[in-house]
């Protein structure tokens, strides 16, 4: 991208931003929740640091293409402060410290979230449309209608592609101990 096309994309998301903050706004806070993220990341933080990865992002073809790229920024987003606080809970480089005097640790969920997101890389590999359409039902929070818009699908498709996406995540989240 040249500096001409970073200027545009730029002007690009600073007016449809305010188009769509309600819908950005009702994103973030679902996945804020889904995740527990805690108060040190906010609604509006969450938006803010979405916003700066659209900015640097590809040219949006439609309202649910540019809705899409919001979830997979904050998604990103909430996957960089996970892994921020799980490497200060590992201590980052600081003393150690006995465990009375240790006030923060990362919140099982950001280990939850670290999960699903390493899950979600290797269902990439396995089978990319599979991954994209967990990514517009979980992250984006679309429907069954919208996510077959947004992948050029049928809805049956979305709907049978959803189970296999869901089991697959299940097995990989819970793997069985091996028989002995």
């Amino acid at each position: 991208m040249d500096a001409g096309d970073e200027v545009r994309q730029r002007q690009t998301v600073e007016l449809l931003l305010p188009m769509f903050y309600a819908d950005l706004q009702s994103m973030a806070r679902r996945e804020r929740n889904r995740v527990g993220a805690q108060e040190t990341l906010r609604t509006t933080a969450l938006i803010n640091e979405a916003y700066l990865k659209l900015r640097r992002s590809e040219i949006f073809q439609d309202r649910r293409h540019f809705l899409c790229c919001a979830a997979i920024a904050m998604r990103q987003v909430l996957v960089n402060h996970a892994e921020a606080r799980r490497a200060d809970k590992r201590g980052a480089g600081a003393p150690h410290l006995p465990l009375e005097k240790a006030l923060d640790a990362a919140a099982p969920s950001d280990e939850n979230l670290l999960e699903v997101h390493e899950a979600l890389l290797r269902l990439e590999q396995f089978d990319p449309r599979m991954a994209q359409l967990v990514m517009c039902r979980f992250f984006a929070g679309y429907d069954e209608a919208e996510t077959a818009e947004a992948l050029g699908i049928s809805e049956r498709t979305v709907r049978r592609d959803w189970i296999q996406a869901k089991a697959w995540l299940y097995w990989q989240l819970h793997p069985t101990p091996p028989a002995e």
